[in-house]
């Protein structure tokens, strides 16, 4: 099916440079001439259901502006793509592959292998490595043109395309069909051994993964699509038995030379190289049959366990991981866009039936519904691998329409529980893409982030508003992404269950109406476990609830002028009992607490902190308590804050 999937170049590693902007401003009703105001679909959050931890490696990127990286938190990145199937370490030399003329160049210092993992280690950042499988790196080659090519002119004088920068360089086809290249035109011959090596050098240069060092490495790049992207050296369809060979191969020698160090693989393009193998095609056939009638992801992690069991139980697989691109167009016309909405459904939803070639106008594949077919075959075939989508893109980022994909994508990452994610394509920073990612990593343009423990999260129509859930387990606030994917204004109620609102609710909402900024709006009234919020039209919402906490108000019971005395009362003001509390306040005068009852007083300069004395800590709810204290100095009214602990 290689005609009709939609598929990127894929380079080596990208970077882009583009200013950052990220505002913050008040605003009121929707102006004159907006969307009409529809009834949406109701949503509802239950802060104590489905909760499970949401992976940050999900906001990964492949390459990327730096400063962008730094602004969103990034914590991985990936140096993968076609190119690094035959990166040679010695040589910092590359070829293209099919995707320029199978040319043969050499990485500049900061594009290299050791600058890109370098760079990213130094700024926090962990590096997946790619390593090379195909069997073949780039030989020792001119970092000019012309350069070594795996189809010269000089070798095949008519082919159907040359180069216009390197004449000698053609396509390899000639009448539209194949040429069978020379390999050692380009490349010498490598095997699980020099990937062994590979990996000893970036240990000498970095250290261990345990170390700080490299962390996570690829067994090599979409392998099923070797007879295409690299077939001036690999011109032979990949069946399971290369592909299972060569991969516990290469993860034994990648674990002999860093034991600490994960392994992720097999990294198939799309929906064919998830289910068939390269001579199968795109789906069941002879080979399959041969090997139990599994499909090659079944197979795959199957053959990795079995490889683990025979060598005294160690994991050689840690990340099951394949790329996913939904299978559109590029375009932004109206039906391509409220497409490219629907088919984020293809990650979760055991009900949406492929629109593409995947679905019955095609191979007839049943619904995908990807991440959660992921983690079935894991569960069948090797339990205790994570998950990994190391290139997807669904398209448009300079477009809202992108942006709205893009925040429906990160928020099925969470909610299903991804482990890793790195999207192929980065947006620039000004993009609406972007803002994509900043609604969940950065929407107040000082660090403001979407929860990290997800949420049982519910909308009656997820095709209207898209509703996403998580706690912040920093300061324990519950973050609602909501995504309005339709043409309308839609006012919809939230009903909470679980959480105990503070009594307002932040909004934060990015849109059409200004496509540089994340807009603060005003806050939302909480009550009765419930706000009522408008979510505009083709927009992103972040509503931001503080938790319900406790007060403490402080009473002057007798002042002497040289000193005094004080009573404070500590409040419950959540709906569920608190378990402690701690109270913190600041002398305005140079006061300083003596003697206190009922509570444990630490004094430092002008702060003071009281926590509870154990017995008091617990205070059902709308329940008070008490503790006192005598101090130096003229009575004072500081201001006091109380913290449930």
């Amino acid at each position: 099916m290689g005609s009709r999937r939609q598929r990127k170049a894929r380079s080596v590693a990208a970077g882009a440079t583009a200013a950052s902007l990220v505002a913050a401003v008040f605003t009121g009703q929707p102006a004159a001439g907006a969307a009409a105001v529809t009834d949406g679909p109701a949503l509802s959050v239950d802060f104590s259901a489905a909760r499970h931890a949401i992976s940050p490696d999900i906001y990964g990127l492949n390459g990327g502006d730096p400063a962008f990286s730094a602004e969103i938190g990034q914590s991985v990145a990936r140096w993968g793509g076609n190119a690094s199937s035959r990166y040679n370490f010695k040589n910092r030399t590359y070829n293209t592959g099919s995707d320029w003329f199978f040319e043969n160049i050499v990485a500049a210092e900061e594009r290299s292998l050791e600058g890109v993992v370098g760079s990213n280690l130094g700024r926090g950042i962990k590096p997946v490595v790619t390593v090379p499988m195909v069997g073949w790196v780039a030989k020792d080659s001119p970092s000019s043109h012309p350069f070594a090519c795996g189809f010269p002119a000089t070798r095949f004088p008519v082919q159907d395309g040359f180069d216009t920068w390197d004449p000698n360089c053609g396509n390899g086809q000639q009448d539209g069909k194949n040429l069978i290249g020379v390999p050692e035109d380009t490349s010498v011959r490598a095997d699980a051994a020099f990937a062994g090596e590979m990996v000893a050098h970036l240990v000498d240069r970095f250290g261990t993964a345990a170390r700080g060092g490299v962390p996570i490495y690829e067994l090599d790049n979409e392998p099923v699509l070797w007879a295409h992207t690299h077939r001036d050296v690999h011109p032979e369809l990949v069946g399971y038995d290369e592909l299972g060979g060569k991969g516990t191969a290469t993860a034994a020698a990648i674990k002999a030379a860093d034991p600490s160090a994960a392994v992720l693989g097999p990294s198939g393009w799309g929906y064919c190289e998830w289910v068939a193998s390269g001579v199968d095609g795109c789906g069941p056939g002879a080979d399959s049959a041969a090997h139990g009638g599994l499909n090659l992801s079944q197979w795959y992690l199957k053959n990795m366990k079995d490889y683990g069991d025979a060598h005294g139980g160690r994991r050689y697989l840690d990340y099951f991981d394949q790329h996913f691109y939904p299978q559109i167009s590029s375009g932004k016309d109206p039906a391509t866009n409220a497409w490219r909405l629907r088919s984020v459904r293809s990650l979760w939803d055991p009900t949406y039936v492929e629109e593409s070639w995947i679905g019955p106008g095609g191979v007839n594949a049943p619904p995908l519904q990807f991440i959660r077919t992921m983690k079935s075959w894991i569960a069948q075939y090797y339990p205790g691998t994570k998950t990994a989508i190391t290139e997807y893109n669904w398209g448009a980022l300079d477009d809202i329409n992108g942006a709205l994909a893009q925040a429906d994508v990160l928020g099925v990452f969470g909610r299903e529980g991804l482990d890793l994610a790195t999207m192929w394509g980065e947006p620039k920073p000004s993009d609406p893409g972007a803002y994509a990612f900043r609604m969940y990593r950065n929407y107040d343009g000082a660090g403001g982030r979407f929860g990290d423990v997800s949420v049982s999260a519910n909308s009656a129509d997820q095709d209207r508003l898209a509703v996403y859930a998580a706690e912040r387990t920093s300061d324990k606030a519950l973050t609602v992404v909501v995504v309005n994917k339709t043409a309308d204004d839609l006012t919809s109620p939230l009903s909470l269950s679980g959480f105990d609102s503070a009594g307002a609710a932040q909004r934060f909402t990015y849109g059409p109406a200004n496509l540089g900024a994340i807009v603060r709006g005003a806050d939302l009234q909480v009550g009765d476990d419930r706000v009522e919020a408008t979510y505009p039209a083709n927009s992103i919402t972040l509503l931001v609830l503080p938790p319900a906490g406790c007060s403490a108000r402080l009473q002057v019971n007798g002042d002497w002028g040289t000193g005094h005395v004080a009573t404070v009362t500590v409040t419950n003001n959540r709906a569920t009992a608190l378990t402690g509390w701690r109270v913190n306040w600041t002398w305005p005068a140079g006061q300083q607490v003596g003697n206190s009852w009922n509570a444990a007083l630490n004094q430092d300069a002008a702060g003071v902190v009281a926590t509870d004395a154990g017995w008091n800590g617990s205070i059902g709810a709308g329940g008070s308590t008490t503790f006192g204290f005598q101090a130096t100095g003229g009575a004072a009214t500081p201001r006091l804050t109380c913290t449930p602990t």
